[in-house]
């Protein structure tokens, strides 16, 4: 094996590795957050993007790239999102073309409930993964590198 292969196995690796960990990170969210919130990762994603905007407002394909979904997804997304009554589309004022998504009281209601579960759940799944040690230095690398091994 070359040294170029060498490389190529490592960023292989790590990528496997980062994928692992999101995997598990992702389903103990949306675990924890359809349990007791009733809320899928990306709609809780749109919500906290939403609500951190100046204005609780967002284009649709800022959403889009939030969510890291197609713009078509992207709109049914809101579409159930806004039939829910947490979210509600209005034009730009100043290009009639652009729609904005913003978030309804109802909806920062449901985020301010939701986000401590979502919180605990990442802090949960981010406990387990430094536990196994292939995914352990990519949490501490989370941590900023404060963490110690458990």
């Amino acid at each position: 094996m070359s040294i170029e292969d060498d490389a190529v196995e490592l960023r292989a690796r790590g990528w496997r590795t980062l994928a692992a960990l999101h995997g598990a990170i992702d389903t103990e969210l949306e675990r924890a957050l359809q349990a007791q919130a009733a809320l899928s990762v990306v709609e809780y994603t749109v919500l906290d993007a939403l609500s951190r905007q100046d204005g609780w407002h967002m284009r649709m394909q800022q959403l889009a790239h939030a969510t890291a979904l197609s713009s078509s997804a992207t709109t049914r997304l809101v579409n159930r999102l806004e039939d829910r009554q947490l979210l509600t589309r209005i034009l730009c004022a100043d290009d009639r073309r652009g729609i904005y998504t913003e978030l309804t009281p109802a909806g920062q209601k449901l985020l301010l409930a939701a986000r401590p579960v979502h919180d605990d759940a990442l802090e949960a799944a981010l406990c387990a993964a430094e536990a196994i040690p292939e995914l352990a230095p990519l949490v501490r690398a989370l941590h900023g590198g404060t963490r110690t091994a458990v």
